[in-house]
């Protein structure tokens, strides 16, 4: 089986374009060896896939050729990837999490709703006095 189809059946890309794309820019290994988008995997083989700054390794363990549930992941891979990986993963999506601050980029729906209704009058303000 190809290792792009692969990837994207056990959904560790989303599409088989970015599956492409992750073994095009050599973040993908296959027996700790580079490989290209048509190469055959079989059982057994084990996969190292990059995230950022982190190796994620993974043993495969039965191939399918149909996008499979998330639930059915474990039956055909096993996650063998180091604690000190998940660690620099975690580090990784806190770092990202620090520049993200409130009030800027995209409002959220609540923030939206919010907006809505005070800028439609929904407030009663005493005009009178």
């Amino acid at each position: 089986m190809r290792i792009d189809k692969f990837l994207w059946a056990v959904r560790l890309a989303k599409t088989r374009t970015l599956a492409t794309e992750l073994i095009a820019k050599n973040k993908v290994l296959c027996n700790e060896v580079a490989v290209k988008p048509a190469k055959e995997i079989s059982a057994g083989d084990t996969l190292k896939i990059q995230r950022a700054n982190a190796w994620f390794s993974y043993k495969v363990i039965a191939l399918t050729d149909r996008r499979i549930g998330a639930p059915l992941v474990a039956s055909f891979l096993v996650d063998c990837t180091p604690e000190e990986e998940r660690i620099k993963w975690r580090n990784y999506l806190e770092a990202q999490r620090a520049y993200q601050h409130f009030g800027t980029g995209k409002p959220t729906k609540k923030d939206r709703r919010d907006l809505t209704q005070f800028k439609e009058g929904d407030l009663w303000i005493d005009s009178e006095d």
